[in-house]
């Protein structure tokens, strides 16, 4: 008897512990995953971001054909469309329509700014990512797909580009430059 009583009340405290899973019900953890196509998908589009309350967010429209980088930034300088703006989604990127060039060339893509990124809103920031991320993600990127393309940033009074990539949680991450090929030991 004292034996059952003892696994009757081992029983119940393992019952009651519950590994460890509180009974407080859904607990929310962002949004819902958006902007990414299936896999497969036939339809045309262009991969656009945006900034939502929880940073940089990729969305997804359907154009006529595959969207060179150009047409991508012109849809990207236009704004979110209304049902984008319903979930929160904004732009950062200033006016530039008509003054930001992007050409997919050799595997990357050439991004010309009309002004140097500290004369943008807020210093860059979130506007540069947007634009860096819609033009490294057009489908016409020179044949390569993110996160190997890179981004040729060439500022307005900076001669020399810089090279960036976007990564897939849309953050814009500088590539190094290349090392200078090391002379032949000498003797």
């Amino acid at each position: 008897m004292k034996r059952q009583l003892t696994c009757l009340i081992a029983v119940l405290a393992v019952l009651s512990a519950g590994c460890g899973i509180s009974s407080t019900g859904p607990v929310r953890a962002g949004v819902p995953a958006s902007g990414l196509r299936e896999p497969g998908s036939a339809t045309p589009y262009a991969q656009l971001y945006f900034v939502s309350p929880y940073g940089i967010q990729p969305v997804t429209r359907e154009v006529d054909a595959p969207a060179t980088p150009q047409q991508a930034l012109d849809l990207l300088l236009k704004g979110p469309d209304a049902a984008e703006r319903a979930r929160g989604l904004i732009t950062e990127v200033p006016p530039l329509h008509g003054r930001l060039v992007a050409q997919a060339a050799d595997g990357a893509v050439d991004l010309h700014l009309p002004v140097p990124v500290a004369d943008m809103t807020g210093g860059g920031g979130l506007g540069l990512s947007q634009i860096i991320c819609t033009a490294a993600n057009a489908r016409a990127a020179g044949g390569k797909q993110p996160p190997d393309v890179d981004v040729r940033v060439y500022e307005e009074g900076y001669g020399t580009p810089w090279t960036v990539r976007c990564n897939a949680a849309g953050n814009v991450v500088p590539v190094p430059p290349e090392p200078a090929p090391s002379q032949g030991a000498r003797r």
